[in-house]
């Protein structure tokens, strides 16, 4: 009896952790995505900038 009812209990909860999941995982997706474009925006700006200045000064 106490066998079936840790059954339901262990369904019950791997359901709640799969739905849990399944609402996580889009904004770590979209978290993880920010961060990275952060830190091509960081590298990249700079050196858009240096581009800049040299070819201001060629002209």
């Amino acid at each position: 009896m106490l066998m079936k009812i840790a059954d339901n209990y262990d369904e019950e909860v791997d359901v709640a952790v799969q739905s849990l999941l399944s609402l996580v995982e889009p904004l770590l997706v979209v978290v993880l995505g920010s961060i990275v474009g952060g830190i091509v925006l960081a590298l990249f700006m700079p050196l858009v900038k240096m581009i800049q200045s040299v070819s201001d000064s060629q002209s």
